[in-house]
């Protein structure tokens, strides 16, 4: 979703073999040979897919990130993955008016401007926009905690390894960003990947060039995950599928789900769920947020825990006559929830969130509420499923059926490709 920053971030981990040894209740891993070939004819158009390690974590960091080479000669940049909105850009040398504090030095664009008139600028402004200048693109994204990217547009090379062993050097258009603005929680990043289901979003424009499947996936643990552009990482028989909302085209959201606490309709129904890698948190409307914080407050009543006024580092934490080392400390207290979807093909699809799913140990050793109240924030009646309820999850965002999938996954052992 156009994300909110300080929410709205992504993680940490290196690459590493595949997922043999996984419980059987796990996905397993799809593995590749070599390839026969390291020439770019010897694709079958969609035949790979690229895979990016994650790195971060939801709690102290707050954000994750993934590793990108741009330009030639390529040069490294860490960008936020996020699922939420189509733009990828990068703090950018045009020179730079307002620029943060990024790892690397400032993106030094190519003189391959896009023009005003070009299909992927027109995607980013609205239907009555006009040229200021028609030998360029102006854009300007703007995110739920006040931050910003204003720059223009350019075609650069993107350097990318295929899980079919083969390296490609597409180019892509992406933001040159030269006056950004910090929003409420301010991460020290070079730009963001954007993955949305925009024309401009990477995976879009990599579809559009046919080199992967119009498919994105990612999987995010505690200590790190991957992420993936196209299908050839998973079985999609392990999967449980759910369409796709036709009320919000412009994010991954699946329509018509139960909230379910314990097991347990809490009687909120026919609720639209958008999962947005680009929040660490998981965020109710208003009204949900606040019957969960009675159902909560009710179970842990008569408890040890006791709530912990003096811990802001979320609104709502709670300490037990010890601190707490993590969060299988303290699942004991508070039950699952979950998301039943109606319209799963089968049958209910259900997207559960264990108490792991939703708490965070503070650095006091207190247990804190991950989920927030998207009202508050302006995100209105939206839920908003974060990565702290993702966490273990392989997650599916299928462009080509129009439908969102998950399994239970290790997200600390990756697929193995001759690349990695």
């Amino acid at each position: 979703m156009e994300k909110e920053k300080s929410i709205f971030f992504i993680v940490f981990v290196v690459l590493a073999a595949s997922c043999a040894g996984c419980d059987d209740q796990h996905l397993k891993w799809r593995r590749w040979g070599p390839s026969c070939s390291n020439t770019p004819s010897s694709i079958n158009k969609f035949g790979s897919s690229i895979i990016f390690p994650l790195y971060g974590n939801v709690y102290p960091n707050g954000f994750y990130f993934v590793q990108v080479y741009v330009g030639y000669p390529p040069r490294p940049y860490f960008l936020d993955p996020d699922t939420g909105s189509d733009l990828t850009w990068l703090q950018c040398d045009a020179p730079c008016v307002r620029c943060t504090t990024g790892f690397h030095p400032l993106y030094r664009p190519s003189n391959d401007l896009v023009v005003c008139r070009d299909p992927l600028c027109a995607s980013l402004h609205s239907s009555d926009y006009k040229c200021d200048n028609p030998e360029q693109c102006d854009y300007e994204v703007e995110y739920a905690d006040g931050g910003s990217s204003l720059g223009v547009l350019v075609n650069d090379l993107f350097t990318l390894n295929l899980t079919s062993g083969v390296r490609m050097s597409p180019r892509l258009t992406i933001g040159c960003g030269y006056d950004q603005l910090s929003g409420a929680s301010d991460h020290p990043l070079d730009g963001v990947f954007g993955l949305g289901r925009g024309k401009s979003s990477i995976v879009t424009q990599l579809h559009n060039q046919g080199i992967v499947k119009n498919i994105i996936g990612h999987c995010i643990s505690g200590q790190g995950g991957f992420l993936f552009l196209g299908e050839d990482v998973y079985d999609s028989s392990r999967i449980t599928w759910t369409p796709m909302s036709r009320d919000h085209t412009k994010h991954y959201a699946a329509g018509s789900a139960e909230l379910r606490f314990g097991g347990k309709s809490t009687g909120f129904k026919n609720l639209d769920v958008i999962f947005d890698s680009g929040s660490s948190y998981t965020y109710f409307s208003s009204q949900i947020y606040h019957a969960l914080l009675t159902l909560i407050h009710k179970e842990l009543s008569g408890k040890s825990l006791k709530e912990a006024t003096d811990d802001h580092t979320l609104p709502f934490c709670w300490k037990g006559k010890k601190p707490f080392k993590s969060t299988r400390d303290v699942r004991k207290y508070f039950k699952s929830l979950a998301f039943s979807f109606s319209s799963g093909w089968r049958s209910k699809s259900q997207f559960e969130i264990p108490p792991e799913g939703y708490l965070i140990i503070s650095s006091k050793g207190n247990a804190c509420l991950g989920i927030l109240n998207g009202t508050d924030v302006g995100l209105d009646n939206v839920n908003m499923v974060g990565d702290i309820s993702m966490q273990d999850k392989l997650l599916v965002y299928d462009n080509e059926k129009q439908s969102i999938g998950w399994a239970a996954a290790n997200c600390e052992q990756h697929p193995k490709s001759s690349t990695i």
